[in-house]
């Protein structure tokens, strides 16, 4: 029989997961409710022979907190105002020389609060020289926990697809617009994904390839500057300019939104087939 202290804490539960608290940080649980008791006011002190009176003097509790837990907690320091950040992003992006450089400055990079709540930076996969390359929105809870983009439900389906067109995981290169998950797969906000710009228009840069695939509305808006929603332009060409050359760019379906609306698939797959075509042609 489901009491209502089981059924309060199921919703507590569902609660916690939809704010995107999905992992524990202690090895037991704390009831963090519980009344510390104290001696009443009034109670008598030890008396002169040092005894103590304990006939009006409630017993002393001591918390449920964990040692450790009471410890003082110095509060992280307050990311940087976001047109600072942006700027820091820019000029730091811009210093990397190479994939790895750019990754070891994004590792270390504190201008964006995402980082702090998310396990570890998602950086990217794939081939460094690939001739194409896929740019997603943020990392989800599968992604954060390996530190490999797509590697959920959507890249799974993401690998088929690439698949049908006679291509595998290792033939392009993928990265997202966001390296950190936000909490509980929220959207990233502009401000946060102003910031992570830098780094991923540098990262394009360097990879360098012949066509560029935008998986979804968030990273189609923002690498190609368009306000049409991704219905409108997916399946139409675009041109990005890498910073030595223009190449082309296809917007297309993010393979989360095909889980979700499996007719949309037909036309992904037309995309997908226009960039095979696409491929062929850059090496004729």
């Amino acid at each position: 029989m489901i009491t209502d202290r089981d059924k309060a804490a199921r919703e507590l539960i569902a609660f916690y997961h939809e704010a995107g608290v999905d992992a524990a940080i202690g090895d037991e649980p704390v009831d963090r409710l519980a009344e510390e008791l104290t001696p009443a006011l009034g109670a008598p002190e030890d008396n002169a022979a040092g005894a103590t009176t304990t006939a009006t003097a409630r017993p002393r509790i001591s918390p449920t907190v964990p040692p450790a837990s009471r410890a003082r907690v110095e509060p992280p320091q307050a990311p940087a105002a976001p047109e600072a950040a942006i700027m820091a992003a820019r000029e730091a992006a811009r210093s990397a020389a190479s994939l790895e450089e750019l990754r070891a400055i994004l590792d270390r990079f504190e201008g964006c609060a995402l980082r702090a709540t998310a396990t570890q930076l998602v950086f990217a996969d794939g081939n460094p020289q690939a001739r194409l390359m896929f740019v997603g929105e943020a990392p989800g809870r599968d992604e954060d926990i390996e530190g490999v983009p797509f590697v959920g439900r959507s890249g799974k389906l993401l690998d088929r697809m690439l698949g049908a067109i006679g291509l595998d995981r290792n033939s392009p290169y993928i990265a997202n617009i966001v390296p950190w998950r936000p909490p509980g797969n929220r959207t990233p906000t502009p401000q946060e994904t102003a910031i992570c710009l830098p780094f991923t228009r540098r990262q394009i840069e360097l990879v360098d390839p012949d066509v560029l695939v935008c998986l979804g509305n968030p990273s189609t808006q923002t690498l190609l500057s368009t306000n049409e929603g991704i219905t409108k332009t997916r399946g139409r060409w675009f041109r990005f300019h890498t910073g030595t050359r223009e190449i082309r760019a296809m917007p297309t379906f993010h393979p989360a939104f095909l889980l979700r609306n499996p007719i949309s698939k037909r036309l992904a797959w037309r995309d997908f087939l226009a960039v095979k075509k696409a491929l062929g042609a850059t090496t004729s």
